[in-house]
């Protein structure tokens, strides 16, 4: 049996009318050695319906329930623990990857310098990219006034992240700019595709509908990033 290469987490919280499109974006990737971890986080709507059905028709997918809501961090970490792949890569529920995104991460990350990387997005209302000017600024100098990157873009190698202490769950928000915090702490390089892979919904989603608290989050982060060199 082929080894699994990658592993794709997704944790899902009551979007039954984007997951459908969601999940399809990733089983319709040109690249296939992959495994994708979906947890259904206690959802009240048709979420688990969905999964199940998807389920026995992708025998790539591999469903997970927790019988209370935990939250995306906690959710995540609990994906990354099951996986099998050296290369761990996110996708939120609401969001579209493109077919060629995982080909060209896993093409950086099989490069022993590449420790993660990141794609442009593109927001699926506005058109706009995101990030826009800023993406090409230094990433260490735009960490010091905002989240340089897409969570759902990541790509990461599985051995960097525990090395780093996965996600911190002491973060309810924001985790993903305490990550890339970590990671530019420890020396990780970053590399940035300049390429749009990546369909973003910024419409009832946890940064628009929880911003208040994303913003308190982030500001422990920003708090923290005075130790980051710039060079």
């Amino acid at each position: 049996m082929k080894k699994i290469e990658s592993s794709i987490i997704m944790s899902t919280f009551n979007h039954e009318k984007s997951l459908p499109l969601a999940i399809k974006s990733i089983l319709n990737q040109n690249y296939e050695n992959f495994e994708f971890l979906i947890l259904n986080d206690n959802s009240t709507d048709r979420t688990k319906k969905i999964l199940d059905n998807f389920k026995k028709k992708d025998p790539r997918i591999k469903v997970f329930n927790n019988s209370e809501n935990l939250g995306l961090t906690k959710s995540l970490n609990v994906l990354i623990k099951e996986s099998k792949g050296d290369f761990i890569f996110r996708q939120d529920s609401d969001d579209i990857s493109l077919p060629n995104r995982l080909t060209k991460q896993v093409r950086l990350l099989r490069h022993p310098n590449n420790h993660a990387c990141v794609t442009r997005a593109v927001n699926s209302f506005t058109l706009k990219k995101i990030p826009n000017i800023s993406y090409y600024f230094p990433y260490k100098l735009v960490m010091h006034l905002k989240n340089p990157f897409v969570h759902g873009t990541l790509g990461i190698k599985k051995e960097v992240l525990y090395d780093v202490g996965l996600y911190d769950e002491t973060f309810y928000y924001a985790q993903d700019y305490n990550l890339y915090k970590k990671l530019i702490m420890s020396k990780y390089r970053i590399i940035k595709v300049r390429e749009i892979h990546y369909i973003l919904n910024m419409e009832n989603n946890i940064s628009s509908n929880f911003k208040e608290e994303q913003d308190e989050y982030a500001s422990i982060v920003k708090s923290r990033n005075k130790n980051i060199e710039l060079k």
